[in-house]
Order: structure tokens, then C-alpha cells, then sequence
């Protein structure tokens, strides 16, 4: 069974850093872009940032010199520095990674159950 399973939510002073980790385990082929997602509570879940197969990178405009997304594609695992957090940061960070599970399957996106990060003093 594939799954996502992320790790490293919690709570954080401002100013504070986490390091978020995501690991796609279980009968895995190839993996394409992963990314973060995060919803903040009352509000819509939107990117954080994502990285392609290859190394590239984006970021949301909020986050753009704070966090850091990275991969370690021996490990089917991709990560999320964040620093210098503040208390609008504080949501469920949800990973997502494009997943094939055999030569002939076409892919499709999983997603993890997501993990919680708190900004607060």
C-alpha cells in the first residue's frame, strides 16, 4: 500500500524553525514532483512549495526566503525547512508527491494526512 507519511509538526515561537518531512513509502515505481500544501484554519488549503523530479523549485510569495523545500529522491522522501516562522504559518501542512506504482501505471497524486504546525509565544 502507498502512503505518504509526514513528520516534524509541532509548536514553534516565533521567529522559531521546523523541519517537516515526508516520506512516500510502499511498493513505489517512480516519483515526480512532490510539494507542501498547508490550510489554515477557516481558510483554503494552498501551495507552499513544490519540487519537480529534477530539482526545481517554487514557492508561495508568503514563504518565498523563509522555507525551503528539498528532496532526497534514494529515500522517496522530500523535506520543508521552514524559518524565521510566524504566527500566520501556523497550519496542517499536507505533502502530496506524484507516485507510480509500476511501468504501465500512468501515476497519480497522493497525499499525506498531514501534520500541524503551531507559531505561537
Amino acid at each position: 500500500q502507498v502512503q505518504l507519511v509526514e513528520s516534524g509538526g509541532g509548536l514553534v515561537q516565533p521567529g522559531g524553525s521546523l523541519r517537516l518531512s515526508c516520506a512516500a513509502t510502499g511498493n513505489i515505481f517512480s516519483v515526480a514532483a512532490m510539494g507542501w500544501s498547508r490550510q489554515a484554519p477557516g481558510k483554503e488549503r494552498e501551495l507552499v512549495a513544490g519540487i519537480t523530479s529534477s530539482g526545481s523549485t517554487n514557492y508561495a510569495g508568503s514563504v518565498k526566503g523563509r522555507f525551503t523545500i528539498s528532496r532526497d529522491n534514494a529515500k522517496n522522501t522530500v523535506y520543508l525547512q521552514m524559518n524565521s516562522l510566524k504566527p500566520e504559518d501556523t497550519a496542517v501542512y499536507y505533502c502530496n508527491a506524484g507516485l507510480q506504482i509500476g511501468p504501465l501505471d500512468p501515476g497519480m497524486d497522493y497525499w499525506g494526512k498531514g501534520t500541524l504546525v503551531t507559531v505561537s509565544s
